[in-house]
């Protein structure tokens, strides 16, 4: 089928990596995982290493901490992974590595893959965190951004979220959003937020995958 690249942030929601993982491979996707160290709090690496999928920042600069220097032909892991990716898919993106994606910041190797990333392959998002933290000024603004970067044009600010994210996902060939849902938070609060359920986060990379064989 496809080569899935899993991209896991700091959300609560990263505790569903590995469902993830088994879901993908299950509709018969090669997966591997690029996680952030946030990320790593929520799930058990142990099986993802052991399998030899998993990609964090300890492999982009091994030894670093024990003042281990790369050397010329070492090589360079998020430039590894989008060449072998045909898509891209970051669940739970979380609000803080959004706003990296939507300016360009690139400190991490998760963050390096989204920069250096072949903007004609595709790409599904499904935000996960706070309600309030949805529902920010900058969560749109953001949002906005990345669609203008995935060819959807001039997004207007004034839409609902669910507008927003149908639009984006209507005018952008690579780019697709899977929207939060509304439930109780790990936090305590009741509302949106929380990150799609797996089988649809699922069926969207299904859908874009047709889309760009199809295009």
């Amino acid at each position: 089928m496809a080569n899935v690249l899993l991209g896991a942030t700091g959300s609560v929601a990263a505790v569903r990596v590995p469902q993830l993982v088994e879901a993908l491979a299950a509709s018969g996707h090669a997966v591997k995982v690029v996680s952030t160290a946030a990320a790593l709090y929520f799930f058990d690496p142990a099986p993802l290493r052991a399998a030899g999928q998993l990609t964090t920042d300890d492999d982009e600069w091994p030894g670093r901490a024990d003042g281990a220097r790369y050397a010329r032909g070492d090589a360079v892991p998020h430039i590894e992974l989008r060449k072998w990716a045909d898509l891209f898919l970051i669940a739970p993106l979380d609000a803080n590595t959004l706003a990296k994606l939507a300016v360009g910041l690139c400190d991490n190797c998760l963050t390096c893959v989204w920069r250096a990333w072949d903007t004609a392959r595709p790409v599904v998002l499904a935000p996960a965190m706070n309600t309030l933290m949805w529902q920010n000024a900058f969560t749109k603004r953001h949002l906005r951004s990345l669609a203008a970067d995935a060819g959807a044009g001039h997004i207007p600010g004034h839409l609902a979220d669910d507008a927003l994210v149908q639009q984006i996902n209507d005018r952008s060939s690579t780019l697709r959003i899977v929207g939060p849902i509304t439930k109780a938070l790990a936090c305590g609060d009741t509302g949106i937020g929380a990150m799609a359920e797996v089988p649809d986060v699922v069926a969207a990379v299904q859908s874009v995958l047709a889309r760009a064989q199809a295009a």
